[in-house]
């Protein structure tokens, strides 16, 4: 389990004043992927138009490029924005194998603070049932308070 104090810190630190969401969505995945070994694979996929995803800023090996909102745990956090919290993928129907070592995963909303959803932060481990409450709460908290300030055109 990550020291989500002292990450909250070092993100908040490192993105203060910043308002460009690809840097801060680039320094936010680099400083997450680091703090715990069951991250495996880090990054955000970005809403580029009505109903897709395309990936932005990531740690890991190569992700899937665009996810529809129909498709997989991102397109079903996208459609409910309501975190995925995903113990067994494989139990997980329509659920898009981008790596074959995958076994659980967590994918969280990201919004800013006039609720426009401007993508989702996906985790994936290559250990079953990797994730926990607590992770996406805490997460998520880092989330709202570094998206905040983002605004859309």
């Amino acid at each position: 389990m990550p020291d989500y104090d002292g990450l909250s810190s070092r993100i908040a630190a490192l993105c203060a004043g910043e308002t460009d969401e690809v840097a801060l969505m680039a320094t936010l995945v680099c400083e997450v992927h680091h703090s715990d070994d069951r991250f495996h694979w880090t990054g955000f996929y970005r809403v580029v138009s009505e109903g897709l995803l395309k990936i932005g800023p990531y740690q890991g090996g190569h992700g899937c490029l665009v996810i529809p909102f129909e498709r997989g745990v991102c397109g079903a956090c996208a459609r409910t924005r309501q975190a995925q919290l995903v113990p067994d993928v494989e139990a997980f129907e329509g659920h898009i194998a981008c790596a074959s070592s995958t076994r659980s995963e967590l994918v969280l909303p990201v919004q800013n603070a006039k609720g426009d959803l401007l993508g989702v932060f996906d985790l994936d481990s290559d250990f079953p049932d990797a994730f926990t409450q607590e992770d996406a709460d805490r997460l998520g908290a880092i989330l709202d308070s570094v998206f905040a300030n983002v605004s859309r055109s």
